[in-house]
This record gives structure tokens, C-alpha cells and sequence, in this order.
């Protein structure tokens, strides 16, 4: 199928009249991982003030409650966003579904919470008969091949895998760092059975769609909805798949280099697959 050109915006205010709300991304969008994007803080601040309504929507591993807690730590402001719905949200209702099964984790210490209040025993992987990944045990010095071996010996034994973030890799102040989403790929390489929780997935619009309706206070349109984001593979095809317009954001994750049509068109090949429009960074 032919590329067509992607529009590349400068400001995305000139959607604001047919829109009504956006599913935001965050880390990539709003922030990355270190600092706020004040360009993008302001969008949103000016597109709730005009009546818009602004959902952050995350792939972190973690409840929302603690990417609140990042945002407040990173200085974005309450005033930039209705609510915050992640990944681990959606883990959490799923990982009801699992209580008394044996559990290996692999992910960081901080992403324990995922499993408060849940009657869920945590084993090593000898024991295990669910496997919940959230990410690396240590994001700053591992590779999804270190877990080649322990991932092959859980496939063998046809051990099922929740990721709680199907997102590859993320910037984190100019590094590189992978994510859950890594091992899981390949853990379904060597033949490992992968269930995701998060974005481009369909739960999560779907609890965003109703969360947009509760602060509308009635069920929005898809053409009133944006869905804004830096992932080629979880933000775009995302909310492609749930109806919305959409908005990809350059990020060093796919595009370490300035925004240009011949790099739009190397990132989006398919049609059927591109943006509605491009920007090098969430901008009013």
C-alpha cells in the first residue's frame, strides 16, 4: 500500500475544536523519566482550561497512585490532567484472577505494590505457575538476553506470562532502558504463552473510554477523542485499533534524529498503520 505524507504540526491547538478530550501518554510525552516537558505541560493545562479533558495514560507497571506521586515529584501540575490510568491498574484487576496460584515476579522491588492485598504467593521459578512481569530486575546494567535461560526453562514447562508493560523501551534522561515489554517478546519467541495488560491492548481504552464519560457525563464520540503518544508499537496502533484520531510525539525511543517526512515515512510504512498527524513535541 502506498506512504502517504503525515502532516507535521508545530502546535497541536489546532485540533481543539473537533476535540473533547485525550488519552495522553506520559513518559515520552510529558516527561522522560527525569525532567517535565514544560511545552507539553502547557498544551495540556490550555486544553483543559478551553473544557478539554485530559486522561494520562501509561504503561507503567505500577498503580496509578505512585505515577501521581512522579508527576508531583517531576512538578507537573494537577491542572494538567483529570486523571491517571496506567498499566499496572489493569494488571491489578487481572492479578485478582490469580490469588493462591504460585507467582514468579520478574520486575524491580518498586513494583511490588502490583500485589497488595492480594493473596498471591511470590516463588522463584522452580515453584512458579504464573509468571508476572513488570520489567528487569535491574533496568541499568541488564539485557532481556540475560533472562534467555530462565525464560526458556518457564517455557518449557508452558508457564503463562502477564506483562505488565508491553512497552519495548523507554528514554530516561538520554538512556535507553528496556522494559517489560522486551522480555516479554522474547518470551514468546521461545515459545512462551504472553498475555499484556496496557497499551496498544484493548482493556485499557476501554476503562479510559468510561472514564472519559464519568467526566464528560456522557459517552464521548471517537472523533472527539486524541490519543497522543511517542509509541510506534503501543500508543499509535493503539488508538488506531480503539477508533481515535491519533498523535505521534518524536522520541529518542524510534527516532533519535530530527522529525522529517523521510523519517515519518521509515516509521509508519503502512497506511493503515500512520498517525493523523506528527509532532516533534506535544505543543500548544
Amino acid at each position: 500500500m502506498p506512504n502517504t505524507s503525515i502532516p507535521i504540526l508545530s502546535g497541536i491547538g489546532a485540533m481543539q475544536p473537533s476535540a473533547r478530550a485525550w488519552i495522553c501518554d506520559i513518559w515520552g510525552v510529558i516527561h522522560n523519566g527525569v525532567a517535565a516537558f514544560p511545552t507539553a505541560v502547557e498544551a495540556c493545562v490550555k486544553f483543559r482550561a478551553g473544557g478539554g479533558h485530559v486522561i494520562f495514560v501509561s504503561n507503567a507497571p505500577r498503580p496509578s497512585d505512585g505515577v501521581v506521586l512522579q508527576l508531583n515529584a517531576l512538578g507537573v501540575p494537577s491542572t494538567a490532567y483529570d486523571a491517571v490510568l496506567t498499566s499496572g491498574d489493569v494488571t491489578r484487576e487481572r492479578l485478582a484472577d490469580w490469588q493462591a496460584i504460585p507467582t514468579l515476579h520478574i520486575g524491580p522491588q518498586r513494583d511490588l505494590t502490583l500485589f497488595a492485598g492480594l493473596d498471591m504467593p511470590l516463588v522463584d521459578q522452580a515453584l512458579a505457575e504464573r509468571v508476572l512481569c513488570s520489567g528487569l530486575y535491574d533496568d541499568t546494567t541488564e539485557t532481556p538476553d540475560d533472562y534467555r535461560v530462565l525464560l526458556g526453562e518457564l517455557a518449557r514447562r508452558n508457564v503463562p506470562m502477564l506483562c505488565a508493560n508491553p512497552d519495548i523501551k523507554v528514554d530516561r534522561g538520554g538512556k535507553i532502558i528496556y522494559c517489560a515489554g522486551a522480555i516479554a517478546g522474547l518470551y514468546a519467541d521461545l515459545g512462551g504463552v504472553v498475555d499484556y495488560a496496557g497499551k496498544p491492548h484493548a482493556p485499557i481504552y476501554v476503562t479510559a473510554r468510561k472514564m472519559l464519560a464519568q467526566l464528560a457525563g456522557h459517552a464521548l464520540t471517537d472523533a472527539e477523542i486524541v490519543a497522543i503518544g511517542d509509541g510506534i508499537h503501543t500508543d499509535i496502533p493503539g488508538g488506531i485499533a480503539a477508533g481515535f484520531r491519533t498523535v505521534y510525539v518524536s522520541s529518542a525511543i524510534h527516532l533519535d534524529a530530527p522529525l522529517t517526512p523521510e523519517a515519518l515515512r521509515a516509521l509508519f510504512p503502512d497506511v493503515v498503520g500512520q498517525p493523523d498527524v506528527a509532532m516533534a513535541q506535544l505543543a500548544w
